[in-house]
């Protein structure tokens, strides 16, 4: 089966991720570290105003060493509830409802802390709760500054706003950036990987995606925004005297949202944490194993010690992927097609020994250190994959989605014990039941479990 698929020159010369993805992340991450401290400093002060109100002098009214305490539990709090998000920054409501949360839960551990400690009787009560109001109103008011500020000062260089037209031209919004995907020649195609790709570079970074198509149309980009994972909307005319409630407030543009990204920017980031933290160590332990499974390979069989694919990534994007290399050089099938069975001749003695034990895998961890993998996610695939006699997308459409996280060395349904070759259709099926849902209910402590059950499945009877 031959994959025929075409990248027209305009897309491919325009399919870049552009500096402003970059740079609002970057911004983000300022806002919010910038937030956090100031949150901090705000307690203090609100606890200080307490404390002079109540005694009329500071450091009488409430114990330093509580402070202390209740401080970072307030940012505990915080990263819990979603303070520091996308969402959280551009609607004041909903940081304030945040706020009060987040607040309530740092109060709420911190009195069960002195009442554990039996230290009730070293601050004053009245100021414990005259300083919660206070801190209260301040964290409010500086929400609503915040707010102000991402709306009115900060807009382009926060978020990023892509409205594409596909044969559908409105006008273009304050903020947003135009993608007029009929003058790059880009169709939404679900059965051409190269399309989705180039689509997924083009507005890579992007926080909130509008798409004006006809109604033929949607489903196709339904299934592209949900690939990428972003705040994905399809533009339906018809409900802009409905306006849903949960619509950009200072956006004219109202649509049906139809995708929303698994992961914001607060769990990538703890995501990634974990990621470093595992595979940074791993790589210094495991130098011996490489370089004895390097020299082995080479004395078994000629060609290069590593193998290449190119393999499908976040947001659809193509991407190289490193092995050990486990077959003759001359017989390696670069593009997937065929998968590996149990009595395969194109196997090497060392390889059949590595691919048994998941050495062969090992590589892979330099490509999380790069950024282009997780250590947990949906196993990258390459693109002449095949389940039975179709392609994998070709078997479900909603193939796609499972790109919507970093692909992973490990996943869901690597530890249930889905791997080897896919022979029928249902294997695919299988493992993509598995991969959605771990999308859908995502957790870093989900992460770390699936890493302890990889540890028991390493060498696994469908592993050759």
């Amino acid at each position: 089966m031959t994959i025929r698929v075409i990248a027209p020159e305009a897309i491919t010369r325009t399919a870049m991720a552009g500096p402003s993805s970059r740079g609002t992340q970057q911004t983000r991450i300022l806002f919010f570290m910038c937030q956090a401290i100031t949150d901090l400093l705000l307690v203090t002060l609100a606890f200080a105003l307490a404390d002079l109100i109540r005694h009329g002098r500071l450091g009488a009214g409430l114990d330093q060493t509580s402070l202390v305490v209740m401080l970072p539990l307030f940012v505990v709090g915080a990263m819990y509830v979603g303070l520091y998000t996308y969402e959280a920054a551009i609607s004041a409501a909903c940081a304030i409802e945040r706020t009060a949360i987040a607040l309530g839960i740092a109060f709420g551990v911190a009195l069960l802390f002195w009442f554990a400690a039996k230290s009730g009787g070293d601050f004053s009560r009245i100021v414990f709760f005259l300083g919660a109001g206070l801190a209260f109103v301040l964290l409010a008011a500086s929400r609503l500054f915040a707010v102000w500020l991402v709306r009115n000062v900060l807009r382009e260089r926060f978020m990023r706003r892509v409205l594409v037209i596909d044969g559908q031209p409105i006008p273009v919004p304050r903020g947003f950036e135009l993608l007029d995907v009929g003058r790059l020649g880009l169709v939404p195609d679900v059965h051409n990987p190269i399309m989705l790709h180039n689509f997924a570079n083009l507005i890579g970074g992007a926080d909130r995606v509008v798409v004006s198509c006809p109604i033929a149309r949607r489903e196709q980009w339904a299934i592209y925004l949900k690939g990428v994972g972003c705040w994905g909307e399809l533009l339906v005319p018809e409900l802009h005297g409905v306006a849903p409630v949960q619509h950009e407030a200072d956006s004219s543009l109202v649509g049906v949202r139809v995708s929303v990204g698994p992961l914001d920017l607060r769990n990538r980031m703890l995501k990634r944490m974990l990621d470093l933290a595992i595979t940074v160590p791993a790589i210094v332990l495991l130098t011996p194993v490489l370089v004895l499974t390097a020299i082995a390979i080479k004395l078994d069989s000629r060609g290069p010690i590593l193998f290449r694919q190119r393999r499908i990534g976040k947001s659809n994007r193509l991407f190289d992927v490193y092995k050990f290399r486990s077959m003759h050089v001359e017989r390696t099938d670069h593009d997937g097609m065929r998968s590996a069975s149990r009595n395969d001749d194109r196997i090497t003695r060392v390889g059949r020994l590595i691919r048994a034990t998941s050495i062969d895998e090992l590589p892979q961890l330099l490509t999380v250190l790069e950024g282009d993998m997780s250590l947990v996610g949906p196993r990258p695939h390459a693109l002449g994959s095949v389940a039975g006699n179709q392609l994998f997308w070709q078997v479900d459409h909603r193939y796609w989605l499972r790109h919507a996280v970093k692909p992973g060395i490990t996943g869901l349904a690597q530890v249930r014990g889905l791997r080897g070759a896919t022979d029928h259709e249902d294997d695919l099926t299988n493992r993509l039941r598995s991969d959605l849902e771990y999308l859908s209910n995502w957790t870093i402590f989900r992460d770390v479990h699936i890493l302890m059950r990889t540890a028991v499945v390493l060498i696994h009877r469908n592993a050759y």
